[in-house]
């Protein structure tokens, strides 16, 4: 009987660490039969989360004086008109901080100091904000994203990465980053850092996500090996997750190297891979002196996003609901970190292209 426990033991913990979900699905025939283009969806259940709170008050006039004439320390925002600066205001507040309220960030006393780190954290988060809303349109689309798509009413979202812990010295009980599940690989033994290797540093710069062999047998040009494979498909597991998606939802089964074959999502998917790598690079890691020891992971960097920070299993955030239509100030002027990005189209790949 001590056996068969523990047979059955076993078989639940591999089913737990498999990244395999139990929940109902859903199956969609994407392509010609026997091609492997069936798209299986997990069917989320709502979430309160998932109920958008409405715009605080009808949306105000875009004319009048702005904003930054108007208050002292008005450093993004200062070009919209006032009443859209407090109405965006009023908004921000719901989003980040409904019970909290303007305090969180504020000096009630002197309402342009920046004493609190919330406050310098949210100007430089304004920012990010139109820098995704008017640069990364080709991820985002006129969908666009609100601190409510990260937050969902919490000053911190509810998913977030840092770096992991460092590896023990020596041979006995250090895992060299694997086989220590986290959300981050989708509970799988894969490298725990692999996050790091895609989702952060230039955007301009491809990671080589995509790990395809140059020839048959290894060479001094041709070093790809199977433990290359690892930190890809680590991402890949974890984009799946985060998306609530299979991967046919992006890629054919028949050729998951060919854009030609692919669906359009794979090239939203390749900006949205560079698009949060500059949120985390131009925007996340350069308020490290300015976040306290709360905010940050074991290595001592700031909470990071990923694909479920907005996804949260479901492949358009909320729905695709257009939340950001009634927020004009953000998509205000902000200028993008870094110059634009252009994907391979699915029907005419570069040879060169990664992922």
């Amino acid at each position: 009987m001590k056996r068969i426990l523990a047979i059955a033991g076993v078989a639940l913990a591999s089913l737990a660490l498999s990244a395999c979900e139990l929940a109902p699905k859903t199956s969609t025939q994407n392509g010609y039969r026997g091609t492997g283009m069936d798209t299986i969806k997990v069917n989320a259940k709502p979430a309160d989360a998932d109920v958008v709170p409405p715009p605080p008050y009808d949306m105000p006039s875009t004319e009048g004086p702005r904003a930054g004439a108007a208050y002292q320390n008005v450093q993004v925002l200062g070009d919209v008109s006032e009443e859209q600066f407090t109405y965006t205001m009023a908004a921000l507040t719901q989003w980040v901080a409904p019970e909290q309220g303007c305090n969180y960030c504020h000096n009630p006393a002197n309402m342009a100091s920046d004493e609190l780190y919330t406050k310098v954290v949210a100007r430089k988060m304004l920012q990010m904000t139109r820098n995704l809303n008017q640069k990364w349109g080709q991820h985002v689309a006129k969908t666009g994203v609100t601190c409510w798509t990260c937050h969902r009413g919490q000053p911190v979202p509810a998913n977030y990465w840092t770096m992991p812990g460092g590896a023990k010295n020596g041979i006995i009980g250090n895992k060299h980053g694997q086989n220590d599940p986290i959300p981050a690989s989708a509970y799988a033994s894969l490298p725990n850092a692999s996050l790091a290797s895609y989702l952060t540093g230039d955007p301009k710069v491809d990671q080589n996500i995509r790990v395809n062999s140059a020839g048959m047998h290894p060479t001094a040009a041709n070093k790809t090996s199977t433990m290359d494979t690892e930190k890809s498909y680590a991402l890949m597991m974890h984009v799946s997750k985060s998306l609530g998606v299979n991967c046919t939802f992006c890629h054919n089964a028949n050729s998951f190297q060919s854009w030609q074959s692919s669906n359009p999502q794979r090239a939203t998917a390749w900006y949205g891979v560079r698009m949060v790598r500059d949120v985390n690079s131009n925007y996340i890691s350069p308020l490290a002196s300015v976040f306290p020891a709360k905010r940050k992971g074991p290595e001592g960097d700031p909470f990071k996003v990923n694909c479920t920070t907005c996804h949260q299993g479901k492949n358009k955030p909320m729905g695709g609901y257009q939340m950001a239509k009634d927020y004009p100030a953000l998509w205000g002027p902000e200028k993008a970190a870094v110059p634009a990005v252009t994907a391979p189209a699915p029907a005419a790949v570069a040879a060169t292209t990664t992922q």
